[in-house]
């Protein structure tokens, strides 16, 4: 018997994990479908795309896309301690004070910015040391990158000479401008949620963490949660839950798990032959992402990203964790107003490296390019169940640009982004176009382009709702409506997605699920 039983040790699982276990009366059981987090990829920063499409990876596929030509995108979620902590590429964004301010304008009371910044900061230790803004003595390393490439610092210059300004500081007083992102690595190591909150937890005795278990269906008393059943090994277990069950799925698992056990839209149940526990119309609804477009060149000179896996840049950072393999390949990037008067809507990100189709397929050998996002679509998808079988993936309807206005944000977005390319400062490295193939003369030309060439940004959030509609999943505590003794801490429970990248954003919600858990 445990006082709490978490489901996935991701962003979210391995903070609440670690937090929760503070108090040494509590028992924890920690279950992770994956495994340990020991291979070497994890742990070099530029190598984070060699876990795609690995035992590390739920390697996941939506639907064909009915506005990107029918496509079935890749979405690679994390399938190991950390999550897609361990496989993403680190960059720390909080978002836009305005998200959370809207969060809590919708309903969700108490998670406005003010109130969500001390958790941010609670987090972080910051190398640049503590301020109004961040935290120095939290346990997630926060810093600049060690190694950066002379291409990444020509493309700032290039965004500064077209008007835009410098920011220093992402998370700082301003989002708006360009500069480098700040990163979640510790002397030039990835440092994951497991690195930072659960693997100081993993001499408590309180605390126990299985892995290779794919929980498969809530345990219910009634209308309360009281464990979770799970397979490890071929064999079904139970772990039972006297105080709470908590999903930390994140938004793909989160939800099927929800459904899985009887809870969700009722006539989606019964299509799978599932029984109702709780008609919860929900579950699965209100899918966000942030899809990117990649435009690329090939470089003329050697010496991108694409040519430091040698062995002596390896031997760098095995011995000094210095050196090109400590990049983050997305080094540095922007935030910019098109639209939106009061607060960027779009995002830019720099790579001094060939990264088309996430890194798996190369064209030229080496390269460099930019992507830019949408920050805050309009369009929403959803989560179904394929099968009442847990082993079978979910049905990922995303539905990108299905509001025409995400489609034309974008196209301006991929032509500013096209034009920093063009400037002068590349000339000497500007090759052939790698993406799009040729120059592009007209918006319909960019449309195409990027219903055939638009991918995730890996950020979806929003399944599980939180708030006080008829959509809302879990209420302004993270308990699901409707229910006991269970409550969801992830990415699902974001109403709508922030201005960036979502990684610090979950490890924030874990932190304040802490101590809302810890208060009830």
């Amino acid at each position: 018997m445990f006082d709490y039983v978490l489901v996935g040790a991701g962003s979210a699982g391995c903070v609440l994990a670690g937090r929760l276990s503070e108090d040494p009366q509590a028992r924890v059981l920690l279950l992770e479908a994956g495994g340990p987090d020991t291979a070497r990829e994890i742990r070099i920063p530029a190598a984070f795309s060699k876990n795609f499409k690995t035992e590390r990876d739920w390697a996941y596929f939506t639907e064909p896309e009915p506005q990107l030509a029918g496509r079935r995108l890749y979405w690679p979620r994390g399938k190991v301690l950390g999550g897609s902590s361990s496989i993403n590429a680190m960059i720390y964004i909080r978002g836009n004070p305005g998200d959370y301010d809207g969060w809590a304008a919708a309903g969700c009371v108490g998670w406005n910015w003010a109130s969500v910044l001390p958790f941010f900061k609670r987090s972080e230790a910051n190398v640049r040391g503590a301020s109004d803004n961040h935290g120095a003595d939290g346990p997630l390393h926060v810093e600049d990158l060690r190694c950066t490439h002379p291409l990444s610092e020509l493309f700032i210059a290039a965004a500064v000479a077209r008007g835009q300004p410098r920011n220093p500081d992402f998370n700082g007083l301003r989002q708006e401008g360009f500069g480098y992102y700040q990163v979640t690595q510790k002397n030039g190591r990835r440092w994951s949620a497991a690195d930072a909150w659960l693997k100081p937890a993993l001499s408590r005795p309180n605390l126990h963490v299985k892995t290779g278990a794919l929980a498969t269906r809530v345990l219910f008393e009634g209308r309360r949660a009281v464990g979770v059943e799970y397979l490890h090994q071929g064999q079904l277990h139970t772990a039972r839950a006297e105080r709470e069950v908590l999903l930390c799925g994140g938004a793909i698992n989160s939800p099927q798990l929800l459904l899985l056990s009887g809870v969700g839209p009722a006539e989606e149940l019964r299509a799978v032959g599932l029984g109702v526990l709780h008609d919860l119309s929900g579950v699965g609804r209100n899918l966000q992402d942030h899809l990117l477009v990649v435009i690329g060149f090939s470089s003329k000179r050697p010496g991108t990203l694409d040519d430091a896996a040698t062995l002596g840049n390896l031997l760098r950072w095995e011995l000094f964790r210095s050196g090109p393999l400590t990049s983050n390949v997305a080094e540095a990037g922007g935030f910019v107003r098109f639209r939106d008067p009061a607060w960027p809507d779009v995002q830019f990100l720099f790579g001094p490296a060939e990264y088309i189709e996430h890194g798996l397929v190369r064209r030229a050998g080496r390269g460099f390019g930019i992507a830019t996002c949408v920050l805050r679509p309009r369009s929403r998808g959803r989560i179904r169940l394929r099968s009442a079988d847990p082993t079978v993936p979910p049905i990922i309807e995303a539905n990108y640009l299905a509001e025409p206005e995400d489609l034309a944000l974008m196209v301006e977005g991929a032509k500013l982004g096209h034009e920093l390319l063009l400037a002068n400062v590349f000339d000497a490295y500007r090759g052939d176009y790698l993406q799009p193939e040729r120059p592009l003369r007209s918006d319909a030309e960019w449309v195409e382009c990027i219903r055939h060439k638009a991918e995730t940004n890996y950020h979806p959030v929003g399944t599980c709702k939180m708030g006080v509609d008829e959509l809302a999943v879990v209420d302004p505590a993270l308990r699901v409506r409707g229910l006991e003794g269970l409550r969801v801490v992830d990415a699902s429970v974001m109403p709508a997605i922030p201005s960036g990248n979502t990684n610090a954003p979950t490890m924030m919600i874990a932190e304040r699920a802490a101590e809302l858990i810890r208060a009830a």
